[in-house]
């Protein structure tokens, strides 16, 4: 993260009941307690979650990465569920998406419509929401990401959502592998950067360069 950001990346326990001065949290994918009971379930009822949601109710941005997005659903951070792929198969291959909202401080450079490819590496990422919810999240702009070639079955062709202030967001894809010029592409850099620059703007007494009008900071700064 910070050869991407100059940001200086601070691990915290999942045992941690208090955050340190943070910019922004990232929930990384892999397998919380080896996914043993429902995918996330576990790590959504650690310490360290109660702190992450203060930290997100004020406004501060965080993002959740494939199982890092099922426990922000299991902690209902985030509306919805991430339930076994319609194939019933571990499915690990590039993924075409679109971006369906700027209103994020992850998305704040990506016009709406921008295309991206990158990996998706998952069994359980099949999004579910109960249809009258479905609708609210659709019209509330909350859909983030949407898949151009659904792999998973997830409904409306979903990859990643918002909350309703758009500072929390999850996604199935893994835009830290899609960040380095020895990956097969950077397009999850862009992520990183929409986050670096959306953090310059709601600090912009910092010693690095202000950044250019965001619609996001400036709606929830």
């Amino acid at each position: 993260m910070q050869s991407i950001s100059g940001f200086e990346p601070v691990w915290v326990s999942h045992a941690s009941a208090i955050l340190p001065d943070l910019d922004a949290v990232i929930l990384p994918g892999g397998f919380s307690y080896g996914d043993y009971l429902r995918t996330g379930a576990i790590s959504a009822q650690t310490p360290v979650i109660r702190a992450i949601r203060t930290f997100s109710e004020e406004g501060k941005p965080v993002l959740g990465i494939c199982n890092g997005f099922q426990i922000l659903a299991e902690a209902r951070l985030l509306p919805g569920a991430l339930l076994v792929n319609s194939s019933r198969s571990f499915i690990c291959e590039e993924t075409p998406l679109l971006v369906q909202s700027t209103g994020t401080p992850f998305t704040a450079l990506l016009p709406e419509g921008t295309r991206l490819s990158l990996p998706i590496a998952h069994q359980e990422g099949r999004y579910f929401l109960q249809e009258n919810e479905l609708r609210e999240l659709e019209q509330n702009g909350q859909v983030v990401f949407r898949y151009l070639s659904n792999p998973n079955g997830s409904v409306h062709d979903i990859a990643g959502i918002a909350n309703r202030s758009g500072n929390v967001v999850g996604l199935m894809p893994h835009p830290e592998r899609r960040t380095r010029s020895t990956s097969p592409g950077s397009d999850g850099l862009l992520l990183f950067e929409s986050l670096l620059v959306s953090l310059l703007h709601r600090h912009p007494d910092t010693d690095k360069p202000k950044s250019p009008e965001l619609s996001w900071a400036n709606s929830r700064s």
